[in-house]
């Protein structure tokens, strides 16, 4: 797993993009409450049962994967030239 420019902040970036998404769905109501290791899972499941993101091999999630994942997807949205994938 390559680990892409700017990860971190486009992991945050895709927990907010996610969090939207499935709120818009109407899949979820998210609690203030709710970690971010919580809110990653679920946006990570949520997207894989839309099929909007292939799976990661059931024995290859984790934390670190699936983070990876959520800015892998999120990065594939934003034009070109956007600051974070500098």
């Amino acid at each position: 797993m390559k680990k892409l420019k700017n990860e971190a902040e486009l992991t945050k970036a895709a927990i907010l993009a996610g969090m939207k998404y499935g709120e818009d769905r109407g899949a979820v109501e998210w609690e203030p409450t709710d970690s971010a290791s919580e809110k990653i899972l679920y946006i990570y499941r949520l997207l894989v049962h839309d099929k909007v993101i292939q799976p990661l091999p059931e024995d290859q999630v984790s934390q670190k994967s699936m983070r990876h994942k959520l800015a892998l997807w999120y990065s594939k949205q934003l034009p070109k030239d956007h600051p974070l994938l500098r």
